[in-house]
């Protein structure tokens, strides 16, 4: 049984398998006549959106579950919970906080478990991430990709996401909101070597790609404030990009707080491919879950 709760779940091979599927323009009905559950902690209309049409495309019925409604640890332990929908569905995935709830589901064994997001690993965005790239570069190794701002769930799986792909990977953020030692650690364990710097202009500098995401995630709201005066001076700008190489793009994981972490000049401009980005969630997904179910057997 396999399992996606984070890219280096993965080899350099099985990841490149996910997105050829992904390209395939032939998509396995893998799911016909089986259903996915989709159990949204945290809500998304970009995951749910391309989760639930990945599901009709590979010929499944996609079924979206609220939080509430199942009640981890408070209704029902997270392992009931997971018992019950395995009954019912040949794939569960869930959109949480803590990881440690998908790890749960995951010892289990029952059916292939697909983290949507936790407050550790964002793996669907980083495949998203990945297909984005070799669409617009075709081969990734030796790429640079530049992310600037807060070291979080999205850019630690695409760090990993990145060095399993060839690809160099920087990041810049404020002091006190960089990787944690864990993070790092887990990081290197899979093998990836990443290049931490101070200032966005460093890690910009002739990148293919340059990287933002929102500085204050969903549940964090109450440190709002305090965010945006510590990164102050990590906007993306046309300043900024400027610096990186001449047929650099900008990626976004959505959704942007415009005129904060990026301009608008920058996220409508033309090097601007968050919306195929956004496209390549569906697709992504996709095949991660034909995959999965092909290992299943």
């Amino acid at each position: 049984m396999r399992h996606l709760l984070e890219i280096d779940d993965l080899t350099a091979e099985e990841l490149g398998r996910i997105l050829a599927i992904a390209t395939s323009v032939e998509t396995p009905r893998i799911f016909a006549g089986k259903g996915a559950a989709l159990i949204f902690e945290k809500p998304s209309a970009r995951t749910r959106n391309s989760m639930e049409m990945a599901v009709v495309q590979l010929g499944g019925h996609p079924v979206y579950i609220q939080g509430h409604e199942v009640g981890f640890d408070s209704r029902e332990t997270v392992e009931d919970v997971t018992r019950t929908m395995s009954c019912f569905h040949s794939i569960v995935a869930a959109r949480v906080f803590a990881h440690s709830v998908v790890e749960r589901m995951a010892a289990l064994n029952l059916v292939p478990i697909v983290n949507m997001l936790s407050d550790d690993a964002h793996p669907l965005q980083a495949l998203a991430d990945l297909l984005t790239l070799r669409r617009e570069f075709g081969e990734l190794g030796g790429r640079t990709v530049a992310y600037v701002g807060d070291a979080n769930n999205v850019a630690r799986s695409l760090a990993i996401g990145a060095g399993l792909s060839g690809m160099n990977f920087r990041i810049a953020s404020p002091a006190g909101y960089g990787f944690s030692d864990r993070d790092a650690d887990r990081i290197a364990t899979a093998g990836v070597r990443i290049e931490v710097l101070e200032r966005p202009e460093e890690a910009v500098a002739g990148a293919d790609a340059v990287y933002a995401d929102t500085w204050t995630s969903m549940g964090q709201e109450a440190e709002a404030e305090q965010r945006r005066r510590a990164f102050e001076g990590f906007q993306v700008d046309e300043r900024l990009m400027a610096l990186a190489s001449a047929d650099a793009i900008f990626l976004h994981c959505l959704p942007a707080h415009r005129n904060e972490e990026v301009t608008e000049a920058v996220l409508d401009g033309p090097r601007s491919r968050v919306w195929s980005q956004a496209t390549n969630r569906m697709h992504a997904a996709r095949g991660a879950m034909a995959w999965l179910m092909q290992e299943r057997g």
